[in-house]
């Protein structure tokens, strides 16, 4: 079997800036949800540039979706040495105003995705002693954000988890570590900007709050992925790197 990279959430913006960048030295496997299109454009791209990829559907909060998509990369004869769990939704809205199926809608995904993965790939992982994980949170689930109680929760969760699984897997040699992203221009951003209060408040924290002065592009954060994953960065461990321009200073 081959080592490989699996990104969730890999058809558009951060997902398919790692997979992009992660190809370039192991196969990937693109994990999507709902576009396929837009999943066999991240493949043929990266078949394109000499590399190898696997597209596979499967929501990631369902955990039977799960099981299934790592049977199909076992038998497509890879093993996942490199976990992004990278898939994520947002639902946004005051708490008291929430409705259940909207929180639980972003903690099955946000979370419990990025757990089951986990469930799956890291006997593996520690039966050959070698692997990384890499938990895609968010500086919203480390500083909060209004109308965000529900992601800010799940990504503050995916820290706690991440640092949890370091203490648990260093001794298979298995590193886990976590890339909270600030603002970043993609299709998830857009949907932020849609609502017009927010748009406002997001251009006043660019010019007022943010010390670079621009929001970040999904290959801001690939790069990191990139460096964790890498034998220069074989001592770090249950680490959160804030990815965010200063934003949180």
């Amino acid at each position: 079997m081959k080592k490989a990279a699996l990104i969730t959430g890999a058809s558009r913006g951060i997902g398919r800036a790692i997979a992009g960048v992660l190809a370039e030295s192991l196969p990937v496997v693109i994990n999507y949800r709902n576009d396929e299109s837009a999943a066999l454009a991240v493949q043929a791209e990266i078949r394109e540039k000499g590399g190898e990829a696997l597209v596979i559907r499967a929501d990631v909060a369902d955990y039977e979706q799960v099981r299934r998509m790592f049977d199909e990369i076992r038998a497509a004869d890879y093993w996942v040495h490199t976990l992004v769990n990278n898939a994520g939704i947002i639902r946004d809205q005051f708490a008291i105003m929430m409705g259940l199926d909207a929180w639980h809608a972003v903690i099955n995904c946000n979370l419990n995705g990025a757990f089951y993965c986990v469930r799956e790939s890291v006997q593996t992982m520690m039966a050959r002693r070698a692997g990384n994980i890499i938990n895609i949170s968010s500086i919203s689930g480390l500083h909060g954000q209004v109308g965000q109680s529900n992601y800010a929760a799940s990504k503050a969760a995916l820290t706690g988890l991440t640092k949890s699984l370091a203490k648990e897997l260093g001794r298979f040699n298995v590193r886990v570590n976590c890339v909270a992203p600030g603002f970043i221009e993609t299709d998830m951003g857009a949907e932020l900007l849609s609502n017009e209060k927010m748009a406002k408040l997001l251009e006043l924290a660019r010019q007022e709050l943010l010390p670079l002065r621009r929001w970040g592009k999904p290959a801001d954060i690939a790069g990191v992925v990139q460096f964790l994953v890498s034998s220069q960065a074989a001592y770090m461990t249950g680490q959160v790197l804030e990815v965010d321009g200063g934003l949180s200073l």
